[in-house]
C-alpha cells in the first residue's frame, strides 16, 4: 500500500523554526517529485515547496524563499520541510505530495500529484 505521512507540526511562536517530515511506505521517494502543500482556514491549497525526481532540484513560493528548505534523506525514504523564521501567516495545514510520473522540474500545483498525505497542523502564535 502506497502512503505518505507528515509529522512535526505544532505551537511555535513567531520567529521559531520547525521541521515537518514526510515518510512513505510502499515506494522510494527518491523516484518520486514530491510537494508540502498548505491550506488555511479559508483558503485554497496552495504549494509551498517541492523537490524534483533525478536531480532534486528545488522550487519555493515566493512567499517562504530564504526561509524554507526541502531536504531528502533517501536513506530513510523521508522527505523533509524545514521551517525558519515562522511568521503567523505561516499557520496552516501542512500536506505532503508525490508523483511518480513527473520527470524534469517539480511544480507547486496541485496536479499532477496522486498520492496524499493526512496532514499536520502548524501554529505560528506568541
Amino acid at each position: 500500500q502506497l502512503q505518505l505521512v507528515e509529522s512535526g507540526g505544532g505551537l511555535v511562536q513567531p520567529g521559531g523554526s520547525l521541521r515537518l517530515s514526510c515518510a512513505a511506505s510502499g515506494f522510494s521517494l527518491d523516484r518520486s517529485a514530491i510537494g508540502w502543500f498548505r491550506q488555511a482556514p479559508g483558503k485554497e491549497r496552495e504549494g509551498v515547496s517541492c523537490v524534483s525526481r533525478g536531480d532534486g532540484s528545488a522550487r519555493y513560493a515566493d512567499s517562504v524563499k530564504g526561509r524554507f528548505t526541502i531536504p531528502r534523506d533517501n536513506a530513510k525514504n523521508t522527505v523533509y520541510l524545514q521551517m525558519m523564521s515562522l511568521k503567523p501567516e505561516d499557520t496552516a495545514v501542512y500536506y505532503c505530495a508525490a508523483v511518480r510520473s513527473l520527470f524534469g522540474q517539480c511544480v507547486l500545483s496541485r496536479a499532477p500529484y496522486d498520492y496524499w498525505g493526512q496532514g499536520t497542523q502548524v501554529t505560528v502564535s506568541s
